[in-house]
């Protein structure tokens, strides 16, 4: 058998990975887009002026992604990866041009709805695993990951100067063209699928219920839950605690990412390269737990706030490029589909939940209760995280 060394990617293994990531990342972009600046535009809206409705704004694609991503996947599964895609692409454009449009915030609602009903997460990640070999597959699963968390902080840098510039309506229409572009980029870049080879039948129980699986599946719920609801937060702390205008937040954000992206890679190479998966892993999960206690008890100046958010997006950064790495080494070969159709479907759900509890909670309680509550849920995300037995890299064999 050839070493990894010795047998590296192919070209068309390369391509798949850096277009099927691009092709998330333009999706992704467009949704992480809106969180900086949504809470600072949602007022000038009729309605708007309700936190929580506000939070359901920001959280609805996520409900609705999460009732489609097992469907949209075994979709896939028949009628093939790329109509599904393309398919979920059109009603994600749809539902941007519908926000774009809205001039209530029951509109909006109705917008990012028809968003999340563009659930392609599952068929994407499904369509990487066709094009790899097993031997590489990890390495595109975790370069989809680390895209997520780079869109992200791209976003939380483009955003404010793009809401100056060509205000809500402008990024929910760039949104749905870059939808379209993707679409473009499917067909231009992407290679041919292959045809499925028989693979042995895996119970969808016996994935539901593995073990180590839902304790991953919590942490993605967890994590985007935390990132969401922080996001109904963040922007007003910027604004009334911090002094510094919506126009200008990417002063705080642009240092705080680059910051982060310096720290987390050596961590990525200390778990991958180094055998240290799960010190790292458990590691991303106490930090994120530490900044909301920060965010929450130490300060809401504006260098508290700008130091809090680099610890934030490195735990962030790191989990992302982590996560759907170790999901494809756990999950039964014949079942990484239903594995990733219930890993993309939690994370769903945390996006919803995420902006519907911290909308919520901000209106009923104040920030500090959005805070207590993010910083409680990664405290039982790190308890379940330290039991758990994650496979070493390049093997099966538990680190």
């Amino acid at each position: 058998m050839l070493s990894p060394v010795s047998d590296p990617m192919t070209r068309d293994e390369r391509r798949a990975g850096a277009s099927l990531a691009a092709i998330f990342g333009l999706r992704m972009l467009g949704l992480f887009l809106i969180l900086p600046v949504f809470a600072v535009y949602a007022p000038t809206l009729a309605g708007g002026d309700d936190v929580l409705l506000v939070g359901l704004a920001i959280g609805a694609y996520g409900l609705t992604q999460a009732f489609f991503q097992i469907p949209y996947g075994l979709a896939s599964d028949r009628y093939g990866r790329k109509p599904v895609i393309v398919a979920g692409l059109l009603l994600f454009a749809a539902g941007s041009f519908l926000a774009a449009a809205a001039d209530d915030i029951y509109w909006v609602i109705a917008g990012r709805v028809i968003q999340g009903a563009g659930a392609i997460s599952a068929a994407v990640t499904a369509l990487a695993a066709d094009l790899t070999r097993e031997q590489h597959r990890t390495k595109v699963m975790a370069m989809i990951g680390s895209t997520i968390g780079l869109v992200f902080a791209l976003s939380l840098v483009l955003a404010p100067p793009l809401y100056t510039a060509i205000g809500m309506p402008g990024i929910f229409a760039l949104t749905g063209l870059l939808a379209l572009g993707a679409i473009v980029l499917l067909f231009k870049a992407v290679p041919v699928q292959p045809k499925a080879e028989p693979a042995v039948r895996v119970p969808f129980s016996a994935v539901l219920y593995h073990g180590q699986l839902a304790r991953m599946n919590f942490g993605v719920l967890a994590l985007h839950l935390t990132q969401t609801a922080l996001w109904v937060v963040v922007p007003r702390l910027l604004t009334d605690a911090g002094g510094l205008p919506v126009g200008e937040h990417w002063k705080v954000y642009l240092p705080a990412v680059l910051i982060s992206f310096a720290v987390m890679i050596p961590a990525i190479i200390a778990a991958e390269k180094h055998g240290r998966v799960k010190p790292v892993f458990v590691g991303a999960i106490l930090l994120l737990a530490i900044v909301q206690l920060g965010f929450a008890t130490l300060g809401s100046g504006i260098w508290s706030l700008a130091f809090w958010l680099v610890l934030f997006f490195v735990g962030f950064n790191i989990m992302e490029a982590l996560q759907p790495s170790l999901i494809s080494r756990l999950a039964p070969p014949g079942a990484k589909g239903a594995a990733l159709g219930i890993y993309n479907t939690t994370q769903s759900f945390g996006l919803f939940l995420g902006g519907a509890l911290g909308g919520w909670l901000l209106k009923s309680f104040g920030a500090l209760a959005v805070q207590g509550f993010c910083a409680a849920l990664a405290g039982i995300w790190l308890l379940l995280a330290a039991t758990m037995t994650l496979p070493a890299r390049n093997g099966s064999t538990p680190k």
